[in-house]
């Protein structure tokens, strides 16, 4: 440590009076140092060089001191033992060893007076610069390289399993390994039938394979650049535990150390492989990274089941229960790695495919990914620098316009999380720190755990609708409107620039998000597994947790229910009020005026002509037409199968009931598993508008009083004229004020006169306060469980 931290003739002129305490502490440890310096600067009498890292230093910048805890041979940072919970109590005689900011080694008796061991530890950290932030260690961390490339260590190395961890910054396995002071070995190995899972998942398509390309390639380099490697591995025809162990038995390593996963198939698959590998007296540690919270230890105790499926609710679940957080100070990056004397055999990055284009029959590629690399920054300092950038702008306007098409005001991180590439714990200690705190921004990572948590109570989530009447609606086939909607060709302006961004970037932001995926559901009546599947696909941030449940309740089927349908038109006043959105992506009618850009059909031929557009030729013509017609059809068929199965909706609420994984039946009515075919049933959140629509299935939308219907905001147009004006203005702001003051004495005029006061219109908005009158507006007061067999 002292070679890696002072270099050769700092050690040589500082190692014994450091290590001189130790004479009379434990003898035959100096003596064994002692020996070992006296070794290795005779040999290295003549030559001044200095010695590659031996056992690197985990720099450790929350405080000014580290102390280094061991337990089964793996370090601990909570100094919790990883079996008994508790700290493990140290022996009278045991040796306390720090490392100081300025590099210097210092070991002092646990006998010895803490005073003294504070006071000679704070002289050496007032030698040491704290200034610098956590990025600006950052930058200096990847800046930084070490001499050679092997370590004299006779340790056992440590294999570093990496996975959707690509990153230096808050990787605590990583730090993990580091801490063992053995040489680290980080290895990718490449399973796509493991990764797949089962059933319908398309856990990683073609743009989410592209990035991982692209992200393991800057994590190589931030590798290199601090003195180690990244092995590349394949699995063929055989296991990742097999690998596993064959890499074990080529490198002579004892420690296996990765950041867990929680995909139910992958955490099995991790389960077995960490089994299988401690038989052979290997030692395995799954670390908790990639969520805020271990959505396997988030438990319902305490707070029932009432409202499940929802954010506050799970929320409620996490601040009633606090184990398995992953909430504290982001660890630091490593300033260096010890590498082993060899390296094992790996293959090229290429060798995996991740990243292999199509060709044609002549030969030349498809370089369908082009648009995508023209558009990220793919490294880990990609992520950091949008993440500064957007809490520098974008997140004061998040809460109030997250949902602006036509402006940048969200963060665009989440490919960066889902990658592992910048941890959600640091972006919310960074978020927290900055001036503007929005909770709608924090917020959205427990909206990711929620996710988790459901696949890991639902593992068929991504296929089986959980709802079990909303598996027989009937659903159209029209493989041609797929195909439109896929490749934004629908006619509709919003809709098709939203889904031509996915195409050629792998991203658009949520809203847009809930517009196309209203339109497929909603208006083409196309099965929410196709939309799901797209997205997959297609989103550089696919993800399926998040993917999953975002289409099972926006396809009506989920936990929860969308309470709003995003209408494909009138949604554009909120997201892309000037059409600046829509005239980038479908650029054939960018000369079309703002008022009609969102409904070119509306246009006069004249218009038309002018603006170069010919709808059927240069722009798609709409395929479908009659939108009210369409969502009527959709809301009677929910009636229709709701009808069919009574016995799967509650009587006293109107609310759909969920079968209940035998996880949650055992937490809320402390029973074991249920046998003998019994299905413990659920009300959950129900779209009051369903409710309605059941006792009249024959009413259509517009006249359903719970239309789900959102028109977005029809006179965002007028009102930021008006605060223009406002501004520019003084006659304008004059005739507003005054506007304002006749509006206010007419109101007092009538609350004299006993009348009731004047109703705006609702412009279709969807009602979302309760009526005491109406019996589906009140949910039960506690939670109702009913049996079925």
């Amino acid at each position: 440590m002292c070679l890696s931290i002072l270099g050769h003739q700092e050690t040589r002129a500082r190692f014994l009076p450091a290590v001189q305490p130790l004479s009379s502490a434990n003898r035959f440890l100096h003596s064994t140092l002692v020996s070992i310096y006296e070794e290795y600067f005779t040999k290295a009498e003549d030559d001044e060089l200095e010695l590659a890292v031996t056992l690197s230093l985990l720099e450790t910048q929350v405080h000014p001191r580290t102390r280094l805890q061991k337990y089964d041979g793996v370090s601990n940072q909570s100094g919790h033992s990883k079996e008994g919970g508790g700290t493990t109590p140290e022996p009278a005689h045991q040796q306390e060893t720090f490392l100081n900011m300025s590099g210097t080694c210092q070991t002092v008796s646990a006998k010895q007076d803490m005073g003294s061991k504070s006071d000679m530890m704070e002289d050496q950290c007032e030698k040491t610069n704290h200034s610098k932030s956590r990025r600006q260690r950052r930058k200096a961390a990847a800046q930084h390289v070490v001499g050679l490339p092997d370590s004299p260590s006779g340790a056992a190395p440590v294999l570093l399993w990496v996975r959707r961890d690509l990153r230096l910054c808050d990787n605590p396995a990583l730090v993990g390994s580091l801490e063992l002071g053995a040489p680290v070995i980080p290895v990718f190995i490449w399973s796509p039938k493991e990764e797949e899972g089962p059933g319908m998942t398309v856990a990683m398509g073609g743009a989410c394979k592209y990035w991982l390309h692209q992200a393991l390639s800057s994590f190589r380099s931030s590798l290199e650049r601090i003195g180690s490697h990244l092995v590349f591995l394949e699995v063929n025809g055989s296991s990742t535990l097999r690998t596993l162990k064959e890499l074990v038995r080529e490198t002579g390593a004892r420690t296996v150390l990765a950041n867990a996963l929680y995909e139910p198939w992958l955490k099995e698959r991790d389960d077995e492989v960490v089994s299988r590998l401690q038989k052979d007296g290997v030692r395995c540690k799954m670390f908790h990274s990639y969520c805020t919270r271990d959505p396997y230890s988030v438990s319902t105790e305490g707070v029932g089941l009432r409202g499940i499926g929802s954010v506050s609710h799970f929320m409620s679940c996490c601040r009633q229960n606090p184990a398995g957080t992953a909430f504290g100070a982001p660890l630091d990056p490593p300033m260096s790695l010890p590498v082993p004397s060899s390296w094992p055999q790996g293959i090229p990055l290429d060798t995996l495919g991740l990243a292999r284009m199509p060709r044609r029959k002549d030969g030349t590629t498809i370089d369908w990914a082009e648009n995508i690399c023209k558009s990220w920054d793919f490294s880990e300092e990609g992520a950091h620098a949008r993440l500064e950038a957007f809490l520098h702008d974008g997140v004061y306007r998040y809460d109030k316009e997250s949902g602006r098409a036509d402006a940048p005001n969200t963060s665009t991180l989440s490919p960066y999380l889902h990658f592992g590439q910048l941890s959600p714990r640091w972006l919310l200690w960074d978020a927290k720190g900055a001036r503007c705190r929005p909770a709608k921004f924090q917020r959205k990572l427990a909206w990711r755990d929620l996710a988790y948590w459901q696949l890991t109570l639902f593992p068929d989530l991504p296929w089986e609708s959980l709802r079990p009447p909303y598996k027989e609606l009937r659903w159209s086939s029209n493989r041609n409107h797929l195909k439109a909607w896929q490749r934004g060709r629908t006619g509709y302006p919003l809709v098709d620039a939203a889904m031509r961004q996915l195409w050629l970037t792998g991203w658009m932001n949520n809203y847009t998000r809930h517009v196309v995926a209203s339109f497929l559901i909603a208006y083409l009546h196309l099965p929410w597994q196709e939309g799901y599947r797209w997205f997959q696909d297609t989103l550089v941030d696919a993800d399926v947790a998040i993917d999953a449940m975002m289409w099972q309740n926006g396809g009506m089927c989920g936990l929860d229910h969308w309470n709003f349908v995003m209408h494909p038109v009138d949604a554009a006043m909120t997201c892309d009020p000037n059409g600046s959105y829509v005239r980038k992506w479908c650029p054939e009618i960018a000369e079309l005026p703002d008022e009609l850009i969102h409904k070119p059909w509306k246009c006069p031929t004249s218009m038309l002509r002018r603006a170069g557009v010919v709808l059927g030729q240069t722009y798609p013509e709409r395929i479908v037409t009659n939108l009210e017609e369409r969502r009527s059809r959709s809301l009677q068929d929910v009636a229709l199968v709701r009808r069919q199965h009574a016995e799967y909706v509650d009587t006293r609420s109107g609310c759909d009931l969920v079968p209940l994984p035998p996880r949650l039946v055992s937490e809320a009515l402390g029973l074991a598993q249920p046998t003998g075919g019994k299905q413990f049933l659920l009300p959950v959140i129900t779209r009051m508008e369903f409710k309605h629509q059941m006792d009249d299935p024959d009413m259509d939308a517009a006249t359903n009083p719970y239309n789900a219907v959102l028109k977005g905001y029809v006179s965002r147009k007028r009102d930021e004229t008006v605060a223009f004006l406002n501004e520019r203005d003084f006659t304008a702001s004059v005739l507003h004020e005054g506007a304002q003051r006749r509006e206010r004495l007419e109101s007092d005029h009538r609350r004299m006169e006993g009348l009731p006061p004047k109703r705006l219109p609702t412009q279709g908005r969807a009602r979302r306060s309760t009526n005491t009158n109406d019996r589906f507006s009140i949910l039960p007061s506690g939670t109702v469980l009913t049996t079925h067999r």
